[in-house]
């Protein structure tokens, strides 16, 4: 029996949020380097997400963001089978597999996809191919050998510079993983995804709430500040029951 933590919290899970504050580095301007190279290195440094992800030996910071959604939301349960578009580096990948713990529970299953590649993570499965390719959808389909109960997806394309044109693009590839959802969920599934704040977003979540029961729109502590990123929030899919009462859904 695994230990419980104030409020009935499964000590095996662990938590996401950080162990503590670190020292504050300066990073000196060198010879060559950009100003906006120096700042990004400083905060990168200073950052305490980034050092909290070294310490657990995550890839990058941003699985803090999967992990404080699950610390509210709570999806991530042992035996859920689960797909994670544009997992590279990994970090979504190795939260997930921590948490549902697919080595020891026959029925779970975690799928990760990118078009770049990432190391191994144990107890995934790891496909190197582009989402939006034609063939993606069927690579996927076979990996998984069935229905599943969550689409993670952390997908981006690389950023322009010009925020009108990167929101559009993000919220394509959202779209795109939205489309594979309404194919792959089970009912009652749960979908998550990255988006950029910038109008369109909105027309997403409300045509969501025909086929989800709830639709939240997060900001995770581990989301920068500075940063338009956020991500929907879509528990209980309706499946066969879409087109039914959508009073609980949510923004």
């Amino acid at each position: 029996m695994s230990a419980k933590g104030k409020g009935g919290r499964d000590k095996s899970r662990g938590e996401g949020g950080l162990s503590g504050r670190g020292l504050h580095t300066k990073v000196r301007s060198a010879k060559g380097r950009k100003l906006s190279s120096t700042l990004w290195l400083q905060r990168q440094l200073n950052d305490p997400y980034v050092a909290e992800a070294q310490k657990r030996g995550y890839p990058s910071r941003a699985a803090f963001k999967l992990l404080e959604l699950d610390d509210k939301y709570h999806f991530l349960k042992p035996g859920k089978r689960i797909v994670d578009l544009g997992a590279a580096p990994g970090g979504w990948t190795k939260v997930a597999v921590e948490r549902t713990d697919p080595e020891n529970n026959a029925q779970g299953l975690v799928v990760a996809l990118d078009i770049n590649e990432m190391e191994p993570v144990s107890g995934a499965k790891i496909l190197l191919h582009d989402f939006l390719d034609e063939a993606a959808p069927d690579l996927l389909k076979e990996a998984l050998g069935g229905k599943v109960d969550i689409v993670l997806s952390d997908m981006a394309a690389p950023a322009t510079g010009h925020a009108a044109t990167d929101h559009l693009k993000i919220m394509a590839l959202c779209e795109a993983a939205l489309e594979f959802a309404f194919e792959m969920l089970k009912p009652d599934g749960v979908f998550i995804a990255k988006v950029l704040q910038g109008g369109t977003e909105n027309d997403m979540l409300k045509a969501m709430k025909k086929d989800f029961k709830t639709v939240r729109h997060v900001k995770p502590p581990a989301s920068r500040s500075d940063s338009a990123e956020m991500y929907v929030v879509a528990t209980g899919y309706r499946g066969e029951e879409q087109g039914l009462d959508s009073s609980t859904s949510s923004v």
